[in-house]
């Protein structure tokens, strides 16, 4: 974005909020998060899981809190969105094998592979199938790349590195380099490979590039996912989708008589052409599948004078229910940063909007489902939208609050996208903060949380991180404790709250922070804008106009 364009849009925001009227910020408190934090993570509420009891449990203590809370029901007179789906439950075959002129290879389900099927079949069987290397799987015309150009993949399994081209080379110009782009992400992969018709779909796993170690794919085996009601569309899917390891993938490479490290010099140039392994594969999977209706909890504050002009918070409300027992024999995967810190900041945000006065303009507090199994609950809502998307100024998503204590820093989750940055950099430094871009940027967090949703169809999304510079010990220190829930407690039994262990006075600073963007914008006349880098902002552009309280970026 231009300086110029930038001092404009500050300025306007500026004037537009010395003109709302003034009234006392409201001052948050350990005691704002705590108590819901401990229900909403506590063994009753089963890890809240989407179609369990575990659901019903966290959907009616939503609306109990919303009520008291004295908010208005979001949708219509009821504070409910339901969100039809589907339960989809893959047994694969105990092990996958691969045939060549040069031999044979055995891959082990679970410790090799993990596979699932989108499929409603009650037996999706592959046998003898092609495997195709197709590189990174991107077709991306704005980067002059097509991985699929000149072959057809139909009926064939491809088999797909993670992450971007640019990943490892230090070339900012490839892709984005070490950030990654949406088509670095599994859930893009697998998508672009039914739009080209393949059978079945192998991403090799690498934990670096990847982002989490297979031991999270692992938690998926022979478990149920969920996905959107789509019955009536009949869009085509894959046979399955699905990781393989980097060692099995070595082997199987082998078996084709090539090198991984040939393939991935080859794959990162955009003349690459995919070619076939010259293995086949069989495989099968038995299906069940259960359909029913999960929910979006939706809850506002209905503003003064611009009610129509809408900003939602957002935060997924589930988690991953009862599954695989750890170490100590706990299989309740409580979820206590992921999500329910996410979700009592909500509740503690709408209680502060509901105390303090009116806004101008309304502000949503939308608690979603689904979002470990695809973020489905905040992508049902951006289909079928409660709030015209062209009258919602922004979202502010809370996926995981600071546990860890006090931090000088934010982490911004995909910097460089939108003015919602610039806002939210206005409002650390009256509080004496600053922003840093993510430190992990390889993850693509921004592509992995519900503000995703929003920002496909054009409206600017914030979602900021932790920070890693703790206020009394420093970066190193804040980047291992990061490191540590990554390693310990991410999607484990073991995410637990533990008042030993957690330190709620960062998390106190970063609702804060969180509430002041929200509330400074509800009271302005603004509309934050895409930057121009931004992937999104075509999206808005088309069906934004320009008005004189917007600021453009061209």
């Amino acid at each position: 974005m231009k300086k110029s364009h930038l001092i404009g849009f500050l300025t306007a925001f500026w004037l537009s909020a010395c003109q709302a009227p003034k009234s006392p910020t409201y001052q948050f408190q350990v005691s704002d998060l705590e108590p819901n934090l401990i229900t909403l993570s506590s063994d009753k509420f089963m890890g809240r899981m989407p179609f369990t009891e575990g659901e019903k449990i966290t959907t009616a203590f939503l609306e109990s809190e919303f009520k008291k809370l004295g908010l208005e029901p979001g949708n219509g007179d009821s504070f409910f969105q339901n969100v039809p789906m589907v339960s989809i439950s893959s047994q694969p075959s105990q092990s996958m094998e691969m045939k060549s002129s040069k031999g044979n290879l055995i891959l082990d389900g679970l410790k090799d592979f993990v596979i699932w099927t989108q499929r409603t079949d009650s037996v999706v069987e592959v046998k003898d199938a092609e495997l195709i290397f197709a590189g990174f799987g991107i077709v991306a015309p704005e980067y002059g790349w097509n991985d699929y150009k000149n072959i057809d993949v139909k009926g064939k399994i491809v088999v797909l590195l993670v992450n971007d081209p640019g990943f490892g080379t230090e070339d900012v110009s490839l892709f984005k380099g070490n950030t990654m782009t949406y088509y670095g992400r599994w859930t893009y992969k697998y998508e672009e490979a039914a739009r080209q018709g393949a059978l079945g779909c192998l991403i090799v796993h690498n934990t670096i590039p990847a982002g989490y170690g297979f031991n999270v794919i692992q938690n998926s085996w022979n478990s149920s996912k969920l996905y959107l009601d789509d019955r009536g569309k009949e869009p085509y899917k894959l046979g399955f989708e699905g990781w393989i390891t980097l060692p099995s993938a070595n082997k199987l490479f082998e078996l084709a008589g090539m090198k991984d490290s040939e393939l991935l010099a080859k794959a990162r140039k955009a003349d690459f052409q995919a070619l076939s392994l010259g293995v086949a594969a069989s495989a099968s999977i038995r299906v069940e599948a259960k359909y029913n209706v999960s929910q979006n909890l939706v809850a506002k504050v209905t503003g003064k004078t611009n009610p129509e002009e809408v900003i939602i918070y957002s935060a997924h409300w589930d988690h991953l229910g009862i599954g695989k027992p750890d170490e100590t024999g706990d299989s309740i995967y409580n979820g206590a940063l992921d999500n329910a810190s996410g979700t009592a900041a909500l509740l503690a945000l709408a209680k502060a909007f509901k105390s303090d006065a009116q806004p101008n303009r309304t502000v949503v507090f939308l608690a979603v489902t689904a979002e470990e199994q695809g973020l489905w609950g905040s992508a049902y809502y951006a289909q079928n939208p409660i709030f015209p998307k062209e009258k919602t100024v922004a979202n502010i998503n809370m996926d995981g609050i600071n546990p860890y204590g006090k931090m000088k820093d934010v982490s911004i989750i995909g910097a460089g996208q939108s003015e919602m940055e610039d806002l939210l950099n206005v409002e650390l430094e009256k509080l004496g903060r600053y922003s840093a871009p993510e430190p992990n940027p390889v993850a693509g967090y921004y592509y992995r949380s519900d503000h995703f949703n929003f920002a496909k169809i054009g409206i600017p999304a914030l979602y900021f991180g932790t920070g890693i510079d703790h206020a009394e010990k420093g970066k190193v220190f804040g980047k291992q404790l990061q490191d540590d829930y990554t390693a310990n407690y991410y999607h484990k039994p073991s995410d637990e709250y533990d008042a030993s262990r957690w330190n709620l006075a960062g998390a106190v600073d970063d609702v804060q922070l969180l509430y002041n963007v929200g509330k400074s914008l509800a009271n302005s006349g603004n509309w934050p804008q895409w930057k121009a880098s931004s992937e999104f902002k075509s999206v808005r552009d088309r069906y934004m106009k320009s008005s004189p309280t917007q600021s453009t970026d061209k």
